[in-house]
């Protein structure tokens, strides 16, 4: 019985135009991974060698002050972009990899991000998570909505089920073959994301490849609860597709209004304006209140007087670290209020699915918004670093051949969070169980365990 159900469903000539086109999708999306991956190698690369060559032609040409090379100097810090973010771009596609910043204020710098079409980042990257979240669950539903109906419709339904001993099993089985084909084309994907990407098969990967199928059995088990309420086959299809609308499109664009209303965030923009202004200000202020304030920040820089004259680097590194200090409660409540947004939409997702699979597969890959809030920290943490080694050299007016430039390097963060394997997979399995128990309640109800 089993073979024939198996030779039925693939001698459709819908069931393999179906299956070949999500391959060929999922091919694709596998090669625009590959482009971004060798995008950003080739940033990373580039970040060395610019740097390299930054600061030797900066330390040619300013060798005589060394406040004034690094004026212009800039240090990169690197994001660590893993293989598997290939199949999750996520976030990765709007916010930088890579910062490069100079001793000065950071607030004007942190948000600086590359030239992108807009157009394009609109569209986003069609990326594996991309086909598997939103094309993976249209093919389920062009193949099961209609599993029970349609022969009931044609009149071959009593034919069935008079030759099978269990009616229920006999449905299970022809779940059971849509399943089986859904679940190898996700695995066959993956695999080859494995050789084409160079994604090692870790545990990062092996949780990734549970999600996708614990989001593969979701869609199936909501097809198998609507077969079960044994409507006939529009029915099915147009409450399927709504199901797949309000879970892909309404709900995410409702919840995100909701977060961004409930935790209003200022504009990157005026965090920066607000940083200039307060550090020009300084210029036309008294310079002993501006000094006043930075060794009160820096006591350890309070030995190094102040030079009697019109401009010191002394003066006008402080004027840059006051304008961070002036802007740190808007910086500190940006941060804030993007951790809320973080946590909201992960609490709320717990109970979308949809939502939950492509976060879940975001954190994986590092490409959400709590790796890019990390980066942030990182970058912060490295600013502080290279201004707290570079300050004693300028205020002392040390000469710029004695530093050894070479040493510089472009550094590397890793994000270090631990992925929450109940937390990634339990809600799925929830939904799943609670959705087959209905369906097979229903089934019950309507006694199709026996045969008529």
């Amino acid at each position: 019985m089993l073979a024939l159900l198996f030779k039925n469903f693939f001698r459709s000539r819908g069931t393999k135009i179906g299956l070949l086109f999500l391959l060929i999708i999922s091919c694709l999306s596998l090669l625009i991974g590959q482009q971004y991956q060798k995008k950003q190698n080739q940033n990373n690369i580039e970040a060395k060698i610019y740097q390299k060559e930054h600061i030797a032609k900066n330390v040619k040409f300013h060798a005589d002050e060394i406040g004034l090379l690094l004026y212009y100097v800039k240090f990169s810090l690197v994001n660590q972009t893993l293989p598997i973010n290939s199949l999750a771009i996520g976030q990765r596609d709007v916010n930088p990899s890579i910062q490069s910043v100079t001793i000065r204020g950071l607030e004007g710098q942190k948000y600086d991000a590359e030239l992108n079409n807009p157009n394009n980042l609109l569209l986003g990257n069609i990326d594996f998570s991309f086909v598997l979240i939103y094309l993976f669950p249209l093919l389920i539903i062009a193949f099961s909505y209609n599993l029970v109906s349609e022969e009931k419709e044609s009149g071959t339904w009593k034919i069935v089920a008079t030759q099978s001993s269990n009616i229920f099993l006999y449905i299970l089985k022809l779940f059971y073959i849509r399943i089986l084909s859904l679940v190898s084309l996700l695995s066959i994907v993956l695999f080859m994301s494995v050789f084409l990407l160079d994604i090692p098969l870790d545990f990062s990967f092996l949780i990734f490849y549970g999600i996708g199928i614990l989001y593969v059995f979701f869609w199936f088990a909501i097809c198998f609860f609507i077969v079960s309420l044994q409507k006939n086959s529009n029915f099915n299809a147009v409450i399927l597709l709504t199901i797949w609308l309000f879970l892909m499109i309404i709900l995410p664009a409702t919840i995100n209004t909701y977060i961004t209303n409930q935790y209003p965030v200022p504009e990157a923009l005026e965090l920066t304006v607000k940083q200039r202004n307060a550090y020009h200000e300084k210029w036309d202020m008294d310079k002993k209140i501006t000094m006043s304030k930075f060794f009160a920040h820096y006591p350890q820089f309070k030995s190094y007087a102040l030079p009697d004259k019109e401009f010191s680097w002394l003066w006008y590194y402080a004027m840059q670290q006051m304008g961070d200090d002036d802007s740190s409660k808007e910086s500190q409540e940006l941060a804030l209020k993007l951790e809320q947004r973080n946590k909201a939409s992960q609490t709320i997702a717990q109970f979308i699915p949809s939502l939950h699979a492509q976060i879940q597969l975001n954190e994986i890959a590092k490409s959400d918004l709590g790796n890019q809030l990390l980066f942030l920290k990182e970058t912060k943490k490295f600013h502080e670093k290279m201004r707290l080694y570079f300050y004693p050299k300028i205020f002392g007016e040390e000469a710029v051949e004695k530093e050894n430039w070479e040493k510089f390097k472009v550094e590397t963060f890793t994000d270090t969070s631990k992925i929450n394997v109940v937390k990634a997979f339990l809600p799925l399995l929830v939904f799943n169980i609670i959705l087959v128990f209905l369906g097979w309640w229903k089934f019950k109800k309507r006694n199709q365990f026996k045969a008529y």
